[in-house]
């Protein structure tokens, strides 16, 4: 995951949202992408992304609420995806509406 880092880049991104009780079991994953997308190396790629974190101790289901810069909505339900998972259904996201990926893919 360290070395999937780097290539993160949130310049298509608005705002994360982060929920999860941490007492309970199925949070490991989701907690990994938020420490993932909340490290100062991807933060810089976007400095206007908001990312959120709540913590409830409602024994709540971990969330992923992703809003892209065109609005549309990724919501990744943590307690039965891995990291791994979370990190490539957003990558591919971030990567289809980066305007500069467009761009450089019509060349």
């Amino acid at each position: 995951m360290a070395a999937s880092r780097s290539s993160v880049v949130l310049k298509a991104v608005m705002k994360i949202a982060v929920q999860f009780c941490p007492f309970e079991s199925n949070v490991r994953s989701t907690r990994e992408f938020l420490a993932m997308v909340n490290s100062e190396k991807v933060r810089a790629t976007n400095l206007n992304c908001e990312v959120t974190s709540v913590t409830k101790h409602d024994k709540s289901e971990p969330v992923v609420d992703v809003t892209y810069v065109d609005g549309e909505r990724l919501v990744m339900k943590g307690a039965k995806l891995t990291s791994q998972e979370m990190f490539s259904a957003f990558q591919s996201l971030c990567t289809a509406k980066d305007p500069q990926a467009k761009v450089t893919g019509k060349k």
